[in-house]
């Protein structure tokens, strides 16, 4: 049975309110679409069943899984090459010189998904600067809003699909070794990684300065007041001469929002200003 149009707005609220995911007047489809297979995993004959059961049950685990499953996992590893070609020749050696005394990199991947840009940035900095940052203290940090999903992150384990999706093949034998039919990312590169549970969207728990953030292809999601805030905590946890890197359809219309715009070829970054 479809949605009406009360149990759409109630989920479509229910989304919102806790995880500022906005949901258009015309992704009725799109909500009904990913919460097949939510009622039917719970024997719930439908979506619009399901929709009544939240609304009478208000059951915290079900209500948990509605929102993770409308959350978007799209990832693959070096998606978008621009940004990592530019870590290779400029910001990576700009923080290894800014950050000699120091010897210690914070990376903050705010977006993770299932872990591949999280390793990107591990093996662009590993593969072109390992020389430079032997006896560093490097660490990744890998938030997502899905328990589901950090937990696959941690694991550490892709199928070859998934690993066909962006990994050069060189890449892949160095720093993944095979697990029964899937692969395993190695040592090297995982004990650089850390995952975690994180709704942006909610207030944050206390996090360290990091150098460097990719929060890409997620502030698209949220509504402008939303984007304001997390950019504001965003401020907060970037070093004064730390980097950060949006998606390709974000931007920052805000004036105020204490950022400035740099750009680089085809490819931009953004900075506290002065």
């Amino acid at each position: 049975m479809s949605l009406s149009a009360p149990e759409f707005q109630f989920l479509r609220t229910m989304v919102y309110r806790d995880s500022a995911i906005v949901l258009g007047e015309d992704h009725s489809y799109l909500l009904e679409a990913r919460l097949a297979a939510v009622a039917q995993s719970q024997g719930i004959a439908d979506v619009s069943a399901l929709a009544r059961r939240l609304q009478r049950d208000n059951d915290p685990t079900l209500r948990r899984k509605v929102v993770e499953t409308m959350t978007t996992n799209e990832t693959s590893f070096f998606r978008d090459l621009g940004p990592f070609e530019l870590l290779r020749t400029k910001v990576f050696p700009d923080l290894l010189q800014r950050r000699a005394s120091e010897r210690s990199l914070r990376i903050w991947s705010a977006a993770s998904s299932t872990g591949q840009e999280a390793c990107s940035l591990g093996m662009t900095l590993l593969e072109h600067h390992r020389s430079a940052t032997a006896g560093w203290d490097l660490r990744i940090l890998g938030t997502d809003l899905s328990t589901t999903i950090v937990e696959k992150a941690r694991s550490g384990t892709y199928t070859q699909p998934e690993m066909n999706r962006g990994l050069p093949a060189p890449l892949l034998m160095r720093y993944f070794a095979r697990s029964g039919a899937a692969w395993q990312t190695l040592p090297v590169l995982r004990d650089m990684l850390d995952f975690q549970q994180m709704n942006l969207a909610a207030p944050w728990r206390p996090l360290p300065k990091f150098d460097l953030i990719f929060l890409r292809n997620v502030l698209i999601y949220f509504d402008e007041e939303t984007r304001r805030a997390i950019l504001t905590r965003v401020r907060s946890v970037l070093r004064k001469d730390g980097y950060l890197f949006l998606g390709g359809a974000d931007t920052i219309r805000d004036p105020d929002s204490g950022f400035e715009c740099v750009r680089s070829g085809t490819t931009h970054y953004f900075q506290l200003k002065a």
